[in-house]
């Protein structure tokens, strides 16, 4: 048979066993840490939400834009340049077809030889053939004269005797008025002839010749806008006219960007404005180039406020607070720096100041 032993009773085995002391001392202090740990952390979040946040400022950088319009109308014969396209000053980019106003231009400048003709012609005096002609006839005038005279005398005796009736003196006397009547009118063509054209006339030449090459630079000036070209160096951002189209007076044909001049535009709150004035610097970065830092120089603040990105100052908006283009240029040339890049910048607030 087996013994079964009996286990002993829990009493026993209690006072068999030695008791075991309770750690206290480390149980504290982990406490202790823990509490701690925690008040920091709510501390931190404290002064987290707390603390005055910096005011971020949103701009972006922006360029001299220049948008070419036609000043004549006709049909786009060229256009050498693409979007994109860096172009130089006086480069070719648009060629605009119209013979009307080539021709009439022509026209202009014929009218202009027919103006300086007439001056010359003026100027030279009357032909000598004319003065000749003009002189034989005042030689005739004047042998009529004389031959009407000597008959006035003799009818005029003969009628104071008796021998010829009245009505012959008559006769005589307007045939001798007829005559002196066309002597005069010879002196006066042979003087003319003589003397030329007079100052009045020759300045009437003159003012045609000016008046038709007026006309001339004028059509001139727009027969130079057939053809259009870069005014600067610069960038072709976007084209409005395309090949065989036709373009009237005012039609935009493309914008160029000037690259070397580009500038950081803000648009700031009445509010922060103050205090800033022309020639200030101050730090910003651009997302787009990495976060990089730009330092900038403020060249214009603008003269009057807009009401765009405004925010009423008071609940009921009784006051509200204008916006104001703030324009500031890089310090130092950044190549990378494009128009429409978002700049930003930490702005000091009155609690920083």
């Amino acid at each position: 048979m087996t013994d079964v032993k009996e286990s002993p009773a829990p009493e026993d085995r209690a006072k068999a066993e030695p008791q075991r002391e309770r750690p206290t001392g480390s149980a504290t202090a982990a406490a202790t840490i823990v509490t701690l740990i925690v008040a920091g952390i709510v501390g931190l979040s404290v002064w987290y939400l707390a603390r005055p946040q910096p005011l971020i400022v949103q701009g972006e950088a922006d360029a001299t834009r220049i948008d070419i319009a036609a000043r004549v109308d006709g049909r786009v014969g060229k256009r050498p340049v693409e979007r994109g396209q860096s172009v130089a000053a006086g480069q070719l980019l648009f060629e605009i077809d119209n013979p009307e106003l080539v021709t009439k231009w022509r026209q202009a400048q014929a009218g202009v030889d027919v103006a300086k003709a007439q001056l010359a012609n003026i100027l030279v005096g009357t032909r000598a053939e004319i003065v000749s002609q003009k002189k034989a006839a005042l030689e005739s005038a004047q042998s009529n004269f004389q031959l009407a005279d000597k008959t006035y005398a003799r009818i005029k005796d003969l009628a104071g005797t008796g021998n010829a009736p009245l009505q012959r003196l008559d006769e005589a006397t307007n045939s001798l008025e007829v005559a002196r009547r066309g002597q005069d009118s010879a002196q006066l063509a042979y003087n003319e002839a003589v003397n030329g054209a007079t100052k009045e006339e020759r300045e009437i030449a003159r003012t045609n010749v000016l008046q038709a090459q007026a006309s001339v630079d004028t059509i001139k000036a727009d027969v130079d806008e057939l053809t259009v070209k870069a005014p600067i160096a610069s960038q072709v951002y976007q084209i409005g006219a395309e090949l065989g189209e036709y373009v009237s007076p005012g039609v935009p044909l493309l914008s160029l960007y000037d690259l070397n001049d580009v500038w950081l535009r803000f648009n700031l709150r009445e509010d922060l404005v103050k205090g800033l004035k022309v020639g200030d610097r101050f730090k910003m970065r651009a997302p787009a180039l990495g976060d990089q830092e730009i330092e900038a120089e403020i060249k214009l603040i603008e003269t009057r406020g807009e009401y765009a990105g405004w925010r009423a100052t008071r609940a009921t908006g009784d006051f509200d607070l204008r916006t104001f283009e703030v324009r500031a240029y890089p310090v130092s040339p950044l190549p990378a720096l494009r128009p429409g890049m978002s700049v930003y910048a930490e702005w000091p607030t009155a609690e920083h100041k």
